[in-house]
């Protein structure tokens, strides 16, 4: 890595102090949920580029300016990463309309019988590979509804019970293509670059979450065995083909082995899911499905509009300018820098926090490429760190919706959690500076 040399005036420093102070003004109301992140990311970068003199608007159409590149241009900034989004619901949506998503856990229940640790790892395993189909408070709780319920019967704690399912969050997170849009539309890189580098993440987060689960289990597992199933449990009533289960897979596969581009992989995914399953009104199935999973991300296609605004905003000459000689003196610049630097300030990526993809993280990293470090190197870090933020955050939706329904301390959950995250962290940084370097 090689690192550009920056000549900052007294001028330059004064307004790059201005930009750090709103920078941290908005991570303390993000934190302490004054306000949100849709809302405060456009904020700030408006506010970054007025304290850096960026204006309004040009008649050049050379020229950098708040209205045209800032808003404009970088509300269109992450328009790949959300067409995959999008799909990426719509796929989702059609699983539960075939019935293919309760099939799958009906499947894992019967096959664990009543031994919890079988339960809990089955869960875990069935509830990862639904993820990596379908992301979303919606299928959260699709799932969790299910999943929860089955575990506390069994006698598995409401702790123990909430940290499967938001552990299958984040292995379902890294698997799930239509997320890997924003690090190609952020750092320029292709598919198949992110695919080769998956594993890297999610291998130390898998072994970890599950010995995280077993841990817990044997020291604090037993909990009441009563819990009301939901009528819906089965696919409710849809009969679905065994070898239709493995619907989920299809766009996974079709990334990795044969390095498809992620929308025509969800697109393939989902026809064959309909072919499989073969559903009653499958025109029917096909568009209702795109509109609910639409709705089901509304919240993160605005999220991503704010994300591309702010790219604009911190890589724009005049903000670029100010804040690379701080990326700069921070950088990590060999492989044990790397690993401390990334494992140290893993928890950043919490309350929305600077290492957050789904905030301020996206600029960042390509303010860290600009500054010296590749694209691969940075797109690892993020997706390392990432596995933190969606297990232990108590920002993210699903860790509300999940502590709320089995009544557990979200706090805990953070607290519980957090040291074995940074665990995985370590070990995949470890990994990967040996591949990046």
């Amino acid at each position: 890595m090689t690192r550009g040399v920056t000549k900052v005036t007294g001028v330059m420093w004064v307004q790059a102090i201005g930009i750090l102070i709103v920078f941290l003004v908005f991570v303390g109301l993000m934190m302490t949920r004054k306000i949100p992140a849709i809302l405060a990311l456009p904020l700030m970068a408006i506010l970054f580029a007025i304290i850096a003199g960026v204006p309004w608007n040009s008649n050049n159409p050379d020229t950098t300016s708040i209205a045209k590149t800032i808003l404009a241009s970088g509300s269109m900034r992450l328009s790949g990463a959300i067409a995959g989004l999008v799909f990426g619901a719509w796929f989702g949506q059609i699983l539960n309309k075939v019935g293919i998503t309760k099939s799958i856990i009906r499947k894992a229940a019967e096959l664990a019988g009543d031994k919890p640790m079988l339960i809990a790892i089955l869960f875990f395993v069935t509830a990862s590979i639904i993820f990596s189909a379908a992301g979303g408070l919606g299928m959260v709780i699709l799932v969790g509804t299910i999943v929860i319920p089955i575990m506390l019967t069994a006698g598995i704690s409401q702790f123990v019970a909430s940290i499967v399912v938001l552990s299958a969050v984040g292995v379902g997170a890294l698997f799930n293509v239509s997320n890997w849009a924003v690090y190609v539309d952020v750092l320029g890189l292709s598919v198949e670059q992110i695919a080769d580098y998956t594993m890297v993440a999610a291998l130390p987060l898998i072994v970890l979450s599950l010995a995280m689960i077993v841990f817990y289990i044997r020291k604090d597992g037993k909990g009441r065995r009563a819990w009301a199933m939901p009528a819906a449990t089965g696919g409710d009533g849809k009969k679905v083909p065994t070898y239709a289960l493995i619907s989920p897979l299809v766009p996974v596969i079709l990334v990795f082995a044969f390095k498809i581009d992620i929308v025509p992989a969800v697109i393939i995914g989902a026809l064959v899911t309909i072919l499989l399953a073969w559903p009653k009104r499958p025109i029917h199935v096909l568009s209702s499905a795109l509109i609910e999973g639409i709705q089901d991300v509304a919240g993160a296609m605005a999220l991503m509009i704010g994300i591309g605004i702010l790219l604009n905003s911190v890589m724009a000459p005049q903000v670029s300018a100010l804040i690379s000689p701080l990326i700069e003196a921070v950088l990590p610049g060999n492989p044990i820098m790397y690993i401390l630097f990334f494992t140290i300030l893993s928890p950043l990526a919490i309350y929305r926090g600077p290492l957050n993809v789904w905030g301020l993280g996206s600029g960042i990293a390509a303010l860290f490429v600009t500054a010296g470090m590749t694209p691969v190197a940075a797109m690892l870090a993020l997706r390392v760190v990432s596995n933190v933020q969606a297990v232990s955050d108590p920002t993210n939706s699903h860790n509300v919706w999940v502590s709320d329904f089995t009544k557990t301390d979200i706090n805990e959950i953070l607290k519980k959690t957090l040291p074995w995250m940074m665990v995985a962290v370590l070990i995949s940084m470890i990994i990967g500076a040996f591949m990046v370097f």
